[in-house]
């Protein structure tokens, strides 16, 4: 039997985790040693957000243009007020920005809380056909059936309950214009 050599990190000369050699599902969840700088804390998200800082990106390439991320989607709805509230009271998205944009609607884009994305309820005109819909938009949480059960308390409406499926679990749930988002697992 052959036995590797262990791997040597060349700057703190201990030993190197490499992600193929851990048998988790995410290399975030591993602690090297207790109390050590370099700990979950130190590799996650979790430590920069809870900062104020943003986890960091893929470095701009100078002189060209490259797409970043998606900043929000668009929702088409019927009423902005009503949309305002189901998505910050029973979802718990938070306000980014709402302004005025025409006299028929306002700007408002909604976060995620922890994360760079969110939507804009916003219905361009000649688009109100789209109202009441199924989207593409697919939410993502750490269990589905808990966020199902706390969304169902605070009032939204499922179309789909959560099911388990050998890709993961996932769930149908309703905005009040009846335009249908999946909440799936990770």
């Amino acid at each position: 039997m052959r036995r590797c050599q262990p791997q040597i990190h060349h700057k703190t000369h201990g030993l190197s985790v490499v992600a193929h050699q851990v048998p988790h599902q995410r290399i975030e969840n591993v602690i090297i040693q207790p109390n050590h700088r370099y700990t979950v804390h130190y590799y996650s998200n979790h430590w920069t957000i809870a900062f104020g800082n943003r986890p960091r990106y893929a470095p701009k390439v100078e002189g060209e243009t490259m797409i970043r991320g998606i900043k929000f989607v668009g929702v088409p709805v019927s009423d902005q007020d009503k949309a305002l509230k189901f998505w910050t009271e029973a979802v718990g998205m938070i306000v980014a920005t709402d302004q005025p944009f025409n006299d028929k609607q306002r700007w408002i884009e909604l976060k995620i809380p922890g994360a760079d994305t969110g939507i804009a309820p916003f219905t361009p005109d000649g688009h109100q056909d789209r109202i009441g819909q199924f989207t593409s938009i697919s939410f993502w949480c750490d269990d589905v059936f808990a966020t199902a059960a706390a969304m169902k308390q605070k009032g939204v409406v499922f179309a789909q309950d959560p099911k388990k499926e050998h890709w993961g679990t996932s769930a149908i749930f309703k905005d009040p214009d009846g335009n249908m988002y999946v909440l799936s697992s990770r």
